[in-house]
């Protein structure tokens, strides 16, 4: 299989700046940053909330240009995260309110989950996993977990 994505600028020094990077992606609705921000691996996994499982980088890639060509804007505000982290994965669990364009209107919330992996070209983005949430959760998160 040929390898279409594009070599990765940046050295992610812990899930925490790949994470940002993701999201200001988001934000910039800049196709290329938000691929240099997923993981070599073919078998990388992406769940929009109302979509399908896409698998691959060409999948995945797809789907975030027709997220980004749709004409709105996206604004992401994460709150409620939840950590567990190793020497080389990591899960985040995060709550996600989306705003559209400049309506100060909130939408979702969103829960989603991403779990990054640290390699030779520092942390990237594995999968990302975002469903509808009934509701926010309690304001009293859990403490980071750390796994050794």
């Amino acid at each position: 299989m040929s390898n279409t994505h594009p070599p990765h600028p940046t050295l992610f020094a812990s899930p925490d700046d790949a994470e940002a990077a993701f999201y200001d992606a988001i934000e910039r609705g800049d196709l290329e940053a938000m691929m240099a921000t997923w993981a070599d691996d073919e078998e990388v996994v992406c769940i929009h909330p109302s979509g399908q499982r896409l698998s691959g980088h060409a999948a995945v890639r797809e789907s975030w240009r027709q997220v980004f060509e749709s004409g709105s804007r996206l604004h992401v505000r994460v709150s409620h995260t939840v950590r567990w982290t190793s020497a080389l994965m990591a899960v985040h669990n995060v709550l996600e309110t989306l705003y559209l364009g400049d309506d100060p209107t909130p939408h979702g919330p969103m829960l989603a989950t991403n779990v990054y992996i640290r390699g030779a070209k520092g942390w990237r983005l594995l999968a990302h996993h975002a469903s509808t949430a009934s509701e926010p959760p309690s304001e009293g998160n859990a403490p980071p977990r750390i796994l050794h």
